[in-house]
């Protein structure tokens, strides 16, 4: 792991989405915590748990290099002085393909320990087809 001392739970959430955009296997596990129970769930798939897992996985969605840009909207934060939750919409481009895709949920969460911030959990999933059936009903994602 990385001796990198993030002071917030918003610059991991930086860190993070710039190792995405960049395939940057060592800065996206740099973002990670020490613990054997991380988790991470990326769109689709199923769940991971675990440093080596996690790492594996990320490994994979970078073996084809940077691809991905993602911009985050619609941010809600619940945050304490040792663990912080943020929600968001994911807005992801993927180089070459000028198609609008719908925003994914992801849920990142952030603990606090000897050596800074550092992420938790990530879990990611598509957003639900609000305009299907009934036109009159709300607008809720959940």
């Amino acid at each position: 792991m990385s001796d990198s001392a993030f002071t917030s739970p918003q610059e991991v959430e930086a860190a993070f989405y710039a190792a995405l955009a960049r395939a940057d296997l060592d800065a996206m596990m740099a973002v990670w915590c020490e613990d054997e129970e991380v988790v991470c769930v990326h769109p689709g798939a199923p769940r991971v748990v675990g440093l080596a897992a996690v790492r594996n996985t990320w490994q994979q969605l970078f073996a084809n290099g940077p691809r991905l840009r993602i911009d985050i909207t619609q941010q809600v934060v619940s945050s304490g002085s040792v663990m912080a939750m943020h929600n968001v919409l994911q807005h992801v481009h993927i180089d070459g393909d000028d198609e609008l895709h719908p925003p994914i949920v992801a849920t990142n969460v952030f603990i606090r320990g000897a050596k800074g911030w550092r992420m938790l959990a990530h879990h990611a999933s598509p957003t639900p087809d609000l305009h299907a059936g009934d036109p009159d009903a709300p607008m809720l994602v959940h």
